[in-house]
């Protein structure tokens, strides 16, 4: 059986100036940020927690308005911890 030809490898070389650091110019996020983040988190639980313990038994007049969304609460609730999870993204 005739054997094939033998090619011959290039060398692969490390391009230097890709291994270079890159400076980041923005900076940590502010307080602000970090307020808002964790606390649409908070809210978001806060508002399911409501829901199951107190309006979903429907005793207090004070949560009619709740009882009436039905299953919005939890569109509602999981929106709210969504936004301050996908805020954690961008958080530096």
């Amino acid at each position: 059986m005739p054997k094939s030809k033998v090619r011959k490898k290039t060398d692969y070389t490390i391009n230097t100036a890709s291994r270079t650091p890159v400076k980041v110019k923005a900076g940590p996020s502010g307080l602000w940020y970090q307020i808002v983040m964790f606390g649409l988190m908070l809210i978001g639980l806060v508002w399911l927690m409501v829901y199951y313990l107190g309006a979903s038994t429907a005793k207090y007049s004070a949560l009619d308005w709740m009882t009436s969304l039905g299953p919005w609460n939890m569109l509602i609730g999981f929106g709210f911890m969504v936004v301050g999870l996908l805020m954690t993204m961008g958080w530096r």
